[in-house]
């Protein structure tokens, strides 16, 4: 079963976060946390992969230099790009960019350097977490959901994303 909820929740989920969770709820029974409990992030993402191609997506295909989505962060003397994070895959037309977890998504808190990351890309503007419903004990969905719930309601810190989606598979 595929979950998402999306931020702020006072906007309506673009066009855009409709099509990232269509793609999901294709494949949500290869990906399914509750049957497929240890499989890994990378395998998650390939099977997304086509489907996230078919909106503009760039994935990420392997852990080699050359198979990774870098995104900009930082540029120096002429222009020249200094810095930048990888994103699983990337969206430029749409300043959009997606990450999947996990087991490590909230036990070693990768979903808030996700955020972190997010935030420092250049011109990006949304960001979607694929997290597992569940993993062993830990109800991964909700935890990340309630942080974000949270963030937003206390309205202390700002964020300069126009949009995050959460997607528990």
């Amino acid at each position: 079963m595929i979950n998402w909820i999306y931020f702020p929740l006072c906007d309506r989920p673009t066009k855009m976060v409709v099509d990232i969770v269509s793609v999901f709820e294709t494949v949500a029974d290869e990906i399914d946390s509750a049957t497929h409990k240890e499989q890994e992030s990378n395998v998650v993402l390939s099977k997304v992969r086509n489907g996230l191609v078919e909106l503009g997506f760039l994935v990420e295909s392997g852990k080699k230099a050359n198979e990774k989505i870098n995104v900009p962060v930082l540029f120096g003397q002429k222009g020249k790009m200094i810095r930048s994070f990888d994103a699983d895959a990337y969206c430029e037309q749409e300043n959009f960019i997606i990450e999947v977890e996990a087991g490590r998504g909230v036990t070693n808190y990768q979903f808030l350097k996700d955020l972190f990351q997010a935030c420092m890309m250049h011109e990006v503007s949304y960001l979607a977490i694929a997290v597992r419903n569940k993993y062993r004990n830990s109800h991964d969905y909700e935890k990340v959901q309630t942080f974000f719930e949270t963030l937003y309601a206390s309205q202390r810190l700002t964020l300069p994303l126009k949009g995050i989606l959460i997607i528990g598979y």
